[in-house]
């Protein structure tokens, strides 16, 4: 017997007209407001799930199918890629905007965030054009540009609430995954390690590349020492090498993510923020 399906609907305004023609499309039985501008549709006909994403999209509602009985609290891990996702910037854009670089390394950026690009070597040929910047650019960064995406502290703070830990795996650097876990109390980060010699970038990283695969297995290890099911993790991320990490969770999250990733990852959320996910589970 399959698992009873709740489709929850969200938007940064959800009217009346829109819940009510998914309502109709879905099947639902019943349609409940559960926060603002989030609402649970019960008794939904799973057969008519990809018309009604489809239709969804169009209007511009983040719509996923969850089942009916998990609660946010019942999950005990999430994992989150950093750039674009927990905040707002590709960080390595940033750093080679220092250069006056930044078109070509972001161009570099996208295609690798798309898929079409190796991950690691695009990182290698990245980090290469940022040699001989001094390191202070990296503070300048981080205290001018760095941002948090909208609803992360939210998400951070129901968390905390139901004891859910927190792990940061980013395909970018430490300089910033160490500082954003001392600010937002994170329990866990790993991410890649610049090289740094007299003050300055030699633009080469040190030690192995944290690409899609090592997401995956920092996750697996993660879930493992904590006791936990793959189906009590949540994974969330915006690229192409979050794909393997985000399939490895019970719940994956394409987080305002590029096509190759929305297409794959069973949650999506393209219009509200990351408090979106705890609105899945309420």
């Amino acid at each position: 017997m399959s698992t009873p399906q709740t489709l929850v609907l969200q938007a940064p305004t959800l009217d009346q007209a829109r819940i009510t023609e998914l309502a109709a499309l879905s099947g639902a039985s019943d349609s409940r407001s559960v926060a603002a501008n989030v609402v649970r549709l019960d008794g939904v006909d799973p057969t008519r799930r990809e018309l009604v994403l489809a239709r969804a999209e169009r209007l511009s509602v983040d719509a996923n199918y969850v089942d009916s009985a998990r609660r946010f609290a019942d999950f005990g891990l999430l994992v989150s890629d950093m750039d674009s996702t927990l905040i707002t910037i590709e960080c390595i854009d940033e750093i080679a905007d220092m250069q006056g670089l930044k078109p070509q390394v972001a161009a570099i950026t996208e295609r690798s965030m798309r898929g079409e690009l190796d991950f690691t070597e695009s990182l290698k040929a990245r980090v290469a054009l940022l040699a001989g910047l001094p390191e202070a650019a990296l503070a300048s960064v981080y205290d001018e540009r760095l941002q948090l995406m909208a609803g992360a502290r939210e998400l951070l703070a129901a968390c905390r609430e139901h004891g859910m830990k927190f792990m940061l795996v980013s395909g970018g650097f430490t300089y910033f995954t160490e500082r954003l876990k001392a600010e937002l109390n994170l329990d866990y980060c790993h991410a890649n390690q610049l090289e740094i010699v007299d003050g300055k970038l030699t633009g080469r990283v040190i030690g192995d590349i944290v690409d899609g695969a090592a997401k995956r297995r920092l996750l697996i290890a993660q879930r493992e020492a904590l006791g936990l099911r793959a189906e009590q993790v949540i994974a969330m991320g915006d690229g192409a090498n979050d794909l393997l990490m985000l399939a490895e969770a019970g719940v994956g999250v394409a987080t305002h993510a590029k096509p190759v990733v929305r297409a794959q990852a069973r949650f999506t959320l393209n219009h509200v923020g990351l408090d979106g996910i705890r609105h899945l589970f309420l």
